[in-house]
């Protein structure tokens, strides 16, 4: 007797192949999501593992701009998760989560290969299979109804703004805080003056006030004109303008201190001063010294501690660019912000004294000193320079002119310092958070 007719189920969708290819430069940017979540400068090394750069690159790119727009915009990818997942789920599904936002809304990923891919790398690790469905509903979720536009506030990691608040007013901090989602041009310094108008219009650059080029070019610098010839380096506009303040004259000693990875050693020693470069780092000094070479300069590099170093030399002018928390760098380096932890900035705040000290007893006579930190949290910077007034009585204030350095005339405080900010309107494009102070050693 036959068996009796089965209906059968419609088929469903075909199963279409997982993209290895393009799950590569996915699971890349979760490397380094990862790492810049985890500790300071994760990033920088997760940009080095063979995880990136085994990739192509055009993958390289890809898996570099997923992973900045996901910790650019954090703070409001994880409002708009939180709304939609009532019960946190294993951290690595929340990275996943992150990096299927951030290709939803911040790069120019269709919607349905955001969410596909994304629900593909969760397939292929055993720790996050379970997890596809809510993912899936997750992210065409927020397709369907995409958030709202969030205050600036937003994107700031809570304990930092109330920081900047407390230091320098609401409309600064959400200044400050508009800036953490925006990429930012590229800036160069050169190494000869003379050079300044022929590479902006090479490089389709503006001059900014003390000689800083600002490009809006993108890819692969080796490939920029001039950079064969050392004719100029990477260097945020806000930290070229330490180095500039100290005015060496060819010829003058001059001792960098915590030196890596080089700019304002390469704008010393272009400026022709003898030029000693410090640093505990033998891997980083090893990137300066191939800086150095491409330009076709000459210092003495000296990999030591700097509030160690027993060499009985003094100079005629000092930099220390101290040891900080970098809450001022996020422009281009947004992992800093969520790297951070409180209690960082007073453990920084002990080596900063001690290193300011130790650096000021290499001025000679007459000398000048440059402190500066890149950071935007007064205890590494405000307070540094009073409390070094207040115990070394041989130490001088010596106030930059209006301007000087290339650093906007808004920046100069009334304790004769420079306060540089994200927040300051000009230049066009902002800068870097920085603490500058010059002092002069009485003779």
């Amino acid at each position: 007797m036959p068996a009796p007719h089965q209906p059968q189920k419609p088929p469903g969708p075909p199963k279409l192949p997982v993209d290895e290819a393009a799950l590569k430069p996915r699971f890349a940017a979760l490397a380094m999501l990862e790492a810049a979540l985890d500790r300071r400068n994760g990033l920088d090394e997760a940009l080095s593992s063979k995880t990136v750069t085994d990739l192509e690159v055009r993958d390289r790119a890809f898996a570099r701009a997923l992973a900045m727009a996901t910790l650019r915009n954090l703070g409001p990818i994880d409002r708009a998760l939180q709304a939609r997942v009532k019960k946190a789920p294993p951290d690595a599904v929340i990275q996943l989560l992150r990096l299927g936002a951030a290709q939803l809304f911040h790069l120019d990923t269709p919607g349905f290969a955001a969410v596909t891919m994304t629900v593909d790398m969760a397939a292929a690790r055993q720790a996050t299979q379970p997890f596809k469905g809510l993912i899936n509903a997750v992210l065409r979720g927020l397709l369907r109804e995409p958030p709202a536009a969030l205050d600036a506030e937003a994107y700031a990691p809570p304990w930092l703004h109330a920081r900047w608040r407390a230091a320098y007013g609401e409309a600064a901090a959400d200044a400050i805080a508009a800036r953490i989602p925006e990429e930012p041009p590229t800036d160069l310094s050169v190494r000869d003056p003379s050079d300044e108008a022929a590479l902006a219009q090479a490089l389709e650059a503006v001059v900014l006030p003390g000689g800083t080029l600002r490009t809006p070019r993108r890819g692969d610098l080796a490939d920029w004109p001039g950079f064969a010839e050392g004719r100029w380096w990477v260097q945020d506009a806000a930290a070229a303008v330490p180095a500039r303040l100290l005015n060496v004259k060819a010829g003058e000693t001059v001792l960098d201190l915590c030196a890596a990875p080089g700019g304002k050693t390469l704008q010393l020693a272009a400026g022709g001063a003898e030029v000693v470069a410090l640093d505990r780092s033998g891997a980083r000094l090893k990137r300066l010294g191939d800086n150095l070479a491409r330009m076709g300069l000459k210092v003495e590099i000296v990999t030591a501690d700097a509030g160690a170093w027993a060499d009985p030399r003094t100079f005629d002018a000092v930099l220390l660019d101290a040891p900080c928390s970098a809450t001022g760098t996020f422009r281009r380096h947004p992992d800093v912000l969520w790297a951070a932890r409180p209690s960082d900035i007073a453990k920084l705040a002990v080596v900063q004294t001690e290193l300011l000290d130790a650096a000021a007893d290499k001025v000679g006579p007459g000398g000048r000193l440059v402190y500066c930190v890149c950071s935007l949290e007064p205890e590494e910077g405000e307070a540094q320079a009073a409390a070094f007034l207040a115990r070394r009585t041989d130490f001088v204030i010596d106030p930059p002119a209006p301007g000087e350095g290339g650093a906007p005339a808004a920046a100069l405080t009334s304790e004769g310092t420079l306060r540089l900010s994200p927040s300051l309107s000009e230049p066009e494009g902002g800068m870097d958070g920085f603490f500058v102070a010059r002092f002069l050693r009485r003779g």
